[in-house]
Protein backbone atom coordinates (compact mmCIF):
# COMPACT_ATOMS: atom_id res chain seq x y z
CA UNK A 1 0.00 0.00 0.00
CA UNK A 2 3.08 2.18 0.26
CA UNK A 3 2.09 3.51 -3.36
CA UNK A 4 -1.00 4.99 -2.23
CA UNK A 5 1.10 6.98 -0.30
CA UNK A 6 3.22 8.26 -2.97
CA UNK A 7 0.39 8.92 -4.83
CA UNK A 8 -1.95 11.13 -2.46
CA UNK A 9 1.48 12.84 -1.52
CA UNK A 10 2.23 13.47 -5.32
CA UNK A 11 -1.70 14.81 -5.38
CA UNK A 12 -1.03 17.01 -2.82
CA UNK A 13 1.63 18.18 -3.90
CA UNK A 14 0.04 19.49 -6.97
CA UNK A 15 -3.03 20.43 -5.14
CA UNK A 16 -1.13 22.65 -3.19
CA UNK A 17 0.55 24.56 -6.02
CA UNK A 18 -3.08 24.79 -6.51
CA UNK A 19 -4.12 26.74 -3.09
CA UNK A 20 -0.92 28.86 -3.37
CA UNK A 21 -2.89 30.26 -6.37
CA UNK A 22 -5.61 30.63 -4.21
CA UNK A 23 -3.81 32.68 -2.01
CA UNK A 24 -2.84 35.42 -4.94
CA UNK A 25 -6.62 36.15 -5.45
CA UNK A 26 -6.76 36.28 -1.63
CA UNK A 27 -8.76 33.12 -1.44
CA UNK A 28 -8.38 30.54 1.28
CA UNK A 29 -5.96 28.88 -0.24
CA UNK A 30 -3.16 28.04 2.81
CA UNK A 31 -6.64 26.94 4.69
CA UNK A 32 -7.86 24.46 1.74
CA UNK A 33 -3.82 23.46 1.67
CA UNK A 34 -3.86 22.55 5.65
CA UNK A 35 -7.75 20.55 4.85
CA UNK A 36 -5.97 18.51 2.00
CA UNK A 37 -2.95 17.72 3.64
CA UNK A 38 -5.10 16.34 6.72
CA UNK A 39 -6.66 13.99 4.70
CA UNK A 40 -3.57 12.58 3.45
CA UNK A 41 -2.46 12.07 6.89
CA UNK A 42 -5.26 10.45 8.21
CA UNK A 43 -5.52 8.59 4.87
CA UNK A 44 -2.06 7.05 5.82
CA UNK A 45 -2.68 6.05 8.94
CA UNK A 46 -5.90 4.37 8.01
CA UNK A 47 -4.44 2.77 4.93
CA UNK A 48 -0.77 2.68 4.99
CA UNK A 49 1.52 3.19 7.74
CA UNK A 50 -0.71 3.19 11.13
CA UNK A 51 -0.05 5.55 13.75
CA UNK A 52 3.65 5.28 12.73
CA UNK A 53 3.36 8.98 11.02
CA UNK A 54 5.05 11.79 13.46
CA UNK A 55 6.10 13.91 11.05
CA UNK A 56 3.28 14.46 9.51
CA UNK A 57 1.45 15.79 12.98
CA UNK A 58 4.17 17.94 12.92
CA UNK A 59 4.19 19.69 9.72
CA UNK A 60 0.41 20.12 10.23
CA UNK A 61 1.09 22.19 13.50
CA UNK A 62 3.79 24.45 12.12
CA UNK A 63 1.49 24.67 9.24
CA UNK A 64 -1.67 25.88 11.30
CA UNK A 65 0.60 28.16 13.55
CA UNK A 66 2.37 29.79 10.38
CA UNK A 67 -1.10 30.13 8.91
CA UNK A 68 -2.44 32.17 11.68
CA UNK A 69 0.62 34.42 11.32
CA UNK A 70 -0.13 34.75 7.84
CA UNK A 71 -3.80 35.85 8.37
CA UNK A 72 -2.50 38.50 10.78
CA UNK A 73 0.07 39.82 8.98
CA UNK A 74 -1.63 39.96 5.58
CA UNK A 75 -4.71 41.89 7.70
CA UNK A 76 -2.60 44.76 9.64
CA UNK A 77 -0.62 45.04 7.00
CA UNK A 78 -2.74 47.44 4.82
CA UNK A 79 -3.94 49.57 8.55
CA UNK A 80 -0.32 49.48 9.59
CA UNK A 81 0.79 51.12 6.10
CA UNK A 82 -1.91 53.84 6.83
CA UNK A 83 -0.90 54.28 10.21
CA UNK A 84 2.95 54.44 9.56
CA UNK A 85 1.86 57.23 6.58
CA UNK A 86 0.32 59.07 9.01
CA UNK A 87 -3.26 58.15 9.50
CA UNK A 88 -5.69 57.74 11.84
CA UNK A 89 -7.65 54.65 13.27
CA UNK A 90 -10.53 55.76 10.34
CA UNK A 91 -7.42 55.32 7.59
CA UNK A 92 -6.50 52.13 9.13
CA UNK A 93 -9.97 50.67 9.46
CA UNK A 94 -10.71 52.03 5.67
CA UNK A 95 -7.39 50.55 4.36
CA UNK A 96 -8.77 47.24 6.09
CA UNK A 97 -11.79 47.19 4.95
CA UNK A 98 -10.79 48.30 1.29
CA UNK A 99 -8.54 45.83 0.71
CA UNK A 100 -11.16 42.91 1.43
CA UNK A 101 -13.88 44.61 -0.72
CA UNK A 102 -11.51 45.96 -3.40
CA UNK A 103 -10.29 42.38 -4.06
CA UNK A 104 -14.03 41.34 -4.09
CA UNK A 105 -14.49 43.63 -6.92
CA UNK A 106 -11.33 43.48 -8.39
CA UNK A 107 -11.20 40.12 -9.40
CA UNK A 108 -14.50 40.22 -12.14
CA UNK A 109 -13.74 43.73 -12.86
CA UNK A 110 -9.90 43.72 -14.06
CA UNK A 111 -10.44 40.59 -15.84
CA UNK A 112 -6.68 39.10 -15.48
CA UNK A 113 -6.75 36.02 -13.34
CA UNK A 114 -4.67 36.13 -10.36
CA UNK A 115 -4.15 39.90 -11.21
CA UNK A 116 -7.30 41.56 -10.87
CA UNK A 117 -7.68 40.69 -7.43
CA UNK A 118 -4.59 41.42 -6.51
CA UNK A 119 -4.49 44.95 -7.74
CA UNK A 120 -8.24 45.49 -6.43
CA UNK A 121 -7.12 45.00 -3.41
CA UNK A 122 -3.98 47.49 -3.79
CA UNK A 123 -6.45 49.99 -4.85
CA UNK A 124 -9.58 49.08 -2.65
CA UNK A 125 -7.00 49.59 0.70
CA UNK A 126 -6.07 52.53 -1.25
CA UNK A 127 -9.54 53.68 -1.34
CA UNK A 128 -10.58 52.94 1.82
CA UNK A 129 -8.22 54.24 3.68
CA UNK A 130 -8.45 57.78 1.40
CA UNK A 131 -12.32 57.64 2.49
CA UNK A 132 -11.69 57.21 5.90
CA UNK A 133 -9.17 59.84 6.16
CA UNK A 134 -11.14 61.82 4.55
CA UNK A 135 -14.34 62.03 6.13
CA UNK A 136 -15.58 61.90 9.75
CA UNK A 137 -15.07 64.63 12.74
CA UNK A 138 -11.18 65.07 12.24
CA UNK A 139 -11.59 64.88 8.83
CA UNK A 140 -8.55 65.89 6.94
CA UNK A 141 -8.01 67.49 3.13
CA UNK A 142 -7.89 64.76 0.01
CA UNK A 143 -4.08 66.08 -0.42
CA UNK A 144 -3.30 65.07 3.19
CA UNK A 145 -5.08 61.50 3.06
CA UNK A 146 -3.03 60.72 0.37
CA UNK A 147 0.30 59.59 1.86
CA UNK A 148 -1.99 57.41 4.35
CA UNK A 149 -3.53 55.84 1.50
CA UNK A 150 -0.73 55.34 -0.67
CA UNK A 151 1.06 53.69 2.89
CA UNK A 152 -2.61 51.28 3.12
CA UNK A 153 -1.70 50.16 -0.12
CA UNK A 154 1.84 49.67 0.03
CA UNK A 155 0.67 47.89 3.03
CA UNK A 156 -1.62 45.86 1.91
CA UNK A 157 0.69 44.60 -1.07
CA UNK A 158 3.74 43.99 1.11
CA UNK A 159 1.30 42.08 3.12
CA UNK A 160 0.12 40.07 0.52
CA UNK A 161 3.83 39.21 -1.03
CA UNK A 162 4.43 38.40 2.78
CA UNK A 163 1.13 35.79 2.81
CA UNK A 164 2.13 34.25 -0.54
CA UNK A 165 5.38 33.42 0.82
CA UNK A 166 4.45 32.09 3.86
CA UNK A 167 2.07 29.61 1.62
CA UNK A 168 4.66 28.73 -0.39
CA UNK A 169 6.71 27.59 3.06
CA UNK A 170 3.76 25.58 4.42
CA UNK A 171 3.16 23.82 1.27
CA UNK A 172 6.88 22.51 1.32
CA UNK A 173 6.39 21.67 4.79
CA UNK A 174 4.03 19.87 4.91
CA UNK A 175 5.32 18.03 2.01
CA UNK A 176 8.17 17.21 3.71
CA UNK A 177 6.31 16.21 6.72
CA UNK A 178 3.89 13.91 4.64
CA UNK A 179 7.44 12.52 2.91
CA UNK A 180 9.49 11.70 6.22
CA UNK A 181 8.10 8.34 7.11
Amino acid sequence: MIWLHWTLTGIFAVLGLGCILLTVMQLPGIWVMLVLALGVQVADIAWVHGTDVDAGWWALGIGLVLAIGAEILEGTAGAAGAKVGGGTRRAMWGGFIGGVVGAILGTPLIPIPILGTFIGAIVGAFAGALIGESTGKHATTVGAALKPAAGAAAGRAVGTVIKISIGVAIWLILIAGLLIR
